[in-house]
């Protein structure tokens, strides 16, 4: 609980036995979480097991996808703020705080891993993966006239339940570029937002996403798709938007 609501943290999984209860275990302690919510998404080890046992509450996906565990952990998650994160030990549990100092402020609040003070040795961000993730981050920033926005691919980040309920009916990515879909919805809708430099550390395994530099590249011009399908097929819905907000400012 958290100025008196009900914080959930939201995990998707998948072959996460190595780290998962640690993490369900760290979200936990940090005092203030109701509880975490893992969706697994049809792990052949014993994930669904280990995340139970540290306290998880367990709710398969059954439709593969990195997108559609991150939907489906959303969507079963029961409280007022919501933390959507990673079980494999690139996050820390004690950054919820720092997403929780702007939840006050603003309805949703992203994490980014670009900070070079705050990549821990070891973790999976070289000069490709930030560059890139900045890139492309520039890139949504200046379509969609967002705030300051420098990393695309953060899963780490806390939305206000009323916000989800504006944007998840439109989601419909269900592969690993769902994170950019998330931040368009938000800014489309006029969600809030602001960006917060979070700790990254280490993972456990390979990055099912970025682990080799060939699926990192079609992950990022997978997101670049999506970002410009999204700026050309919504350009008069955002349009009008604005259009609506200028004429409510002046009544």
């Amino acid at each position: 609980m958290w100025q008196h609501k009900r914080l959930s943290v939201a995990l998707p999984a998948y072959n996460e036995e190595q780290n998962i209860a640690h993490a369900v275990k760290d979200f936990l302690s940090v005092g203030v979480v109701d509880e975490v919510v893992v969706a697994d998404n049809n792990s052949t080890d014993r994930t669904v097991e280990v995340a139970s046992r540290a306290g998880a509450r367990v709710i398969r996906e059954m439709r593969q996808g990195y997108g559609f565990a991150c939907q489906r952990a959303l969507k079963e998650a029961t409280g007022d703020l919501i933390v959507l994160a990673e079980p494999d030990g690139t996050f820390l549990g004690k950054d919820i705080l720092k997403l929780l100092a702007y939840a006050e402020d603003f309805e949703f609040v992203l994490g980014t891993r670009t900070s070079r003070v705050f990549i821990w040795e070891g973790a999976n961000m070289g000069l490709f993966l930030k560059w890139g993730n900045w890139a492309v981050a520039k890139l949504l920033q200046l379509l969609f006239n967002g705030p300051s926005l420098t990393d695309v691919g953060c899963t780490m980040r806390l939305i206000h339940r009323k916000a989800l309920r504006k944007i998840q009916r439109r989601f419909s990515v269900g592969g690993s570029h769902f994170s950019p879909e998330m931040m368009v919805l938000g800014l489309l809708y006029n969600i809030p937002m602001v960006e917060v430099s979070l700790n990254y550390c280490s993972r456990i395994g390979e990055s099912k996403i970025t682990g080799q530099l060939s699926r990192a590249v079609r992950v990022g011009l997978a997101m670049i798709g999506l970002i410009l399908r999204y700026r050309l097929t919504h350009w008069g819905f955002w349009r009008h938007r604005r259009r609506r907000r200028h004429s409510m400012r002046r009544s």
